[in-house]
């Protein structure tokens, strides 16, 4: 069995064909996905879709891409973190690949989210793109490690992946992995430890080989795994078996709802 750490099943690529990608899951042994927050307009819609399905779960959180958007407070995230159905704390993170500086809005965003995290007792989902340092630097300086979470669709090198896993934090593969080009990141999903590794999709973006350049959806997170059993030389079924532990380890709240 596996299970996809990261989608968007509320974009609309995927939300107008719900029920046949919920049965593609069921075909391709996907047990559950949680359904990543973007933007705080949007809390509600992504909390009442994962509320018609047991086997999908929600986060909270505003990505760092969406500039000119509602800023979420402390006491927002919180708030929704309390529902049943929320199990994360974001996308949340630095990206400064699309933006210019100056970032200081983007920093501040992260800290909150950090600081909601720990105050309500979950893991946080971080997007980090050409921030590795500040990432870092801000997440210790907030004691992140105390609420812990995962560096989603890694794409850092390993000295990232090592200054994430020191802070107790998971590191997630999505599709990027099965590129042919990607060779850093194939060489952090070969080498961290197994008990820290995650899969997902990030759908519906990312779409793995042999599925490049289509739309994705969670049934596909098998070929990640795939991947990762290819690069590590063990079994498929070792791999969907400690990433799905790992996954229920970090977000114990899903288990407790079952």
């Amino acid at each position: 069995m596996f299970v996809d750490s990261h989608c968007h099943l509320d974009f609309p690529e995927l939300i107008s064909d719900l029920d046949s990608i919920m049965q593609k899951m069921k075909q391709n042994e996907v047990e559950h996905a949680l359904c990543i927050n973007v933007n705080k307009p949007d809390w509600d819609n992504v909390i009442n879709l994962t509320e018609k399905y047991d086997n999908l779960s929600a986060s909270v959180g505003v990505h760092p891409d969406y500039e000119n958007t509602a800023e979420p407070t402390v006491e927002d995230i919180v708030k929704y973190a309390k529902h049943p159905k929320v199990v994360a704390i974001g996308e949340c993170g630095l990206d400064y690949y699309r933006l210019a500086e100056p970032l200081e809005w983007q920093r501040d965003r992260f800290r909150v989210h950090i600081r909601a995290a720990i105050e309500a007792g979950l893991p946080l989902v971080i997007h980090t793109r050409q921030a590795p340092k500040d990432t870092i630097k801000i997440l210790k300086e907030e004691g992140a490690e105390r609420c812990g979470g995962v560096m989603h669709c890694f794409t850092e090198d390993m000295k990232m992946a090592e200054a994430s896993l020191d802070l107790g934090f998971y590191i997630s593969m999505s599709g990027i992995v099965t590129f042919k080009n990607a060779t850093q990141v194939q060489e952090v999903a070969k080498n961290i430890p197994l008990d820290k590794l995650l899969i997902e999709t990030d759908s519906p973006y990312l779409a793995p080989v042999p599925y490049r350049g289509k739309r994705n959806d969670p049934s596909y997170v098998m070929h990640v795994a795939e991947k990762i059993a290819e690069l590590r030389g063990i079994s498929l079924d070792e791999v969907g078996r400690q990433t799905t532990s790992n996954f229920y380890k970090l977000f114990p709240k899903i288990k407790s709802n079952s």
